[in-house]
């Protein structure tokens, strides 16, 4: 019969702190010296030096102009009959009557219904390019879109006007002219922002519609659901906030474009940035020559707001797409 074999008995040996062999049965319990501790402190500690030139860009190219606008924004400029420096109402009242509240209803009218039909379109455009299965397709649509979104001002100007201008090529080819057709309108400066907009949605929708799982569609598939189905009550839920933001960001891109409106139509269409470039010009009454600050002024406040209503978007899509 055999039996088990009996424990050993702790023995004062093993919890001796002196020597023997106490000291080598503890030597795994040993805690790290306070030397690592202090050099990971010092590390750890001045990581912050890493962010010190980004605080410095952004007070500088930021925080400084804004300051600036804000101060000469409320007070009379140097052309003023009282002297420069005074503090005002004249400017910000000046800037929301007449022509230059036309001018900000008209960009703010321009960036929602350019932001809305670049999300409307940049949406199934995105989708057909994630579900392809050519990988080349995938990347040259999305490196075009890339060139694309950041190609505007003189260039895109001059493109359109040569193509869809009164003498464009494309004018002539088809007779757009004789049907009623202007490329220096609201409409002709719509088609024009879209050509950026499209883009800059495509990439900003595409990472949401690949964070959707397959999980999702096979479920709705299983129990039934048409895709219509599973776009309608699962995709679209999902992707509201992602496509609100892109929204947003696609109205503050937009809204804050100047050099294509200005090349391209000039003073026919009325813009908040255009009218800032006239006051900047000298093109202003006597003693309003800090009119453009207090019209920057107001598209700070719209880009305020507009990454007020981004930001929160952009957490509660990543929350689901993560």
């Amino acid at each position: 019969m055999t039996t088990a074999p009996t424990p050993v008995p702790t023995t004062p040996a093993a919890t001796d702190l002196g020597g023997g062999a106490g000291a080598s049965a503890t030597a795994t319990h040993t805690t790290p010296t306070p030397g690592r501790h202090t050099r990971r402190r010092r590390l750890g500690g001045g990581s912050w030096l890493a962010t010190v030139p980004l605080f410095l860009f952004f007070v500088i190219g930021f925080g400084l102009p804004a300051v600036a606008i804000v101060i000469g924004a409320f007070t009379t400029s140097s052309d003023a009959e009282g002297g420069g420096g005074r503090f005002t109402l004249d400017n910000i009242t000046a800037s929301v009557q007449g022509a230059y509240w036309t001018a900000m209803l008209s960009s703010l009218k321009l960036s929602a219904l350019t932001a809305l039909l670049a999300t409307v379109i940049g949406l199934p455009l995105a989708q057909a390019v994630v579900t392809s299965r050519r990988t080349w397709l995938r990347q040259a649509v999305l490196t075009a879109s890339g060139v694309l979104a950041n190609f505007g001002g003189l260039p895109l100007a001059f493109a359109f006007v040569a193509t869809l201008g009164n003498a464009g090529e494309v004018t002539k080819l088809l007779h757009l002219t004789d049907h009623g057709w202007t490329l220096y309108s609201f409409t002709g400066l719509t088609i024009v922002y879209l050509y950026f907009l499209i883009p800059l949605m495509v990439l900003t929708i595409t990472p949401a519609l690949d964070g959707l799982r397959v999980q999702w569609r096979e479920a709705a598939h299983n129990n039934r659901a048409t895709t219509v189905q599973y776009w309608r009550h699962v995709a679209l839920p999902i992707l509201l906030p992602s496509l609100l933001g892109g929204f947003v960001l696609l109205f503050g891109s937009a809204f804050a474009a100047y050099a294509t409106a200005a090349a391209m139509v000039g003073a026919t269409v009325p813009l908040v940035s255009r009218s800032i470039a006239d006051a900047l010009s000298g093109n202003v009454l006597v003693g309003q020559g800090n009119l453009a600050l207090a019209l920057s002024l107001n598209m700070i406040v719209v880009a305020v707001l507009v990454m007020a209503v981004y930001l929160p978007l952009q957490r509660r899509s990543a929350r689901w797409l993560s």
